[in-house]
């Protein structure tokens, strides 16, 4: 990031740094895939409680998202900087949802929501480029975590773990 941008944003801000992932969107190589990593371990308190707990974290993680990607992208003065993060980790916690948490299925299901989420299948890709603001920013990783959700319920099915 350059010095213009980074003096744009501060993690001191409560919505930078819950935008920026926890500062995990300022390392400057794949931020994307570092802030996905960061939202690993939200996964945690999960293993305990219903399965609806997830679902009810994801909602609102990404409709708190809307706003806090973009107000940050508002104060960096650029739409969808790589640095902004947080629609990464809702779209993580959308991944999982209703599935059995163990080593297997974590790494699994985020190799599934990084390949949607960078490769951008239709209708992730048409989404991304014609949606601006927060909401611009949201809906793409929203849906690449259905769809990883989709396929990771799919394959639990398709070996019987579900």
């Amino acid at each position: 990031m350059d010095k213009q941008l980074r003096q744009r944003v501060s993690l001191k801000n409560p919505v930078h740094f819950l935008a920026l992932g926890f500062g995990s969107g300022l390392i400057p190589l794949m931020p994307g895939t570092f802030g996905s990593l960061a939202a690993m371990p939200l996964l945690i308190p999960f293993l305990f409680m219903p399965g609806y707990a997830l679902f009810i974290a994801a909602v609102l993680a990404s409709v708190a998202g809307i706003y806090l990607c973009g107000k940050t992208a508002v104060d960096m003065q650029v739409h969808d900087h790589g640095s902004i993060v947080w629609d990464e980790v809702a779209g993580i916690l959308l991944t999982f949802m209703w599935v059995p948490l163990s080593v297997s299925t974590l790494l699994v299901g985020f190799v599934l929501f990084r390949v949607f989420d960078i490769l951008k299948p239709w209708p992730i890709g048409p989404i991304d480029k014609h949606l601006s603001g927060g909401l611009g920013i949201m809906l793409d990783d929203i849906i690449a975590g259905l769809m990883a959700c989709a396929c990771l319920h799919g394959l639990l099915w398709l070996t019987g773990t579900l």
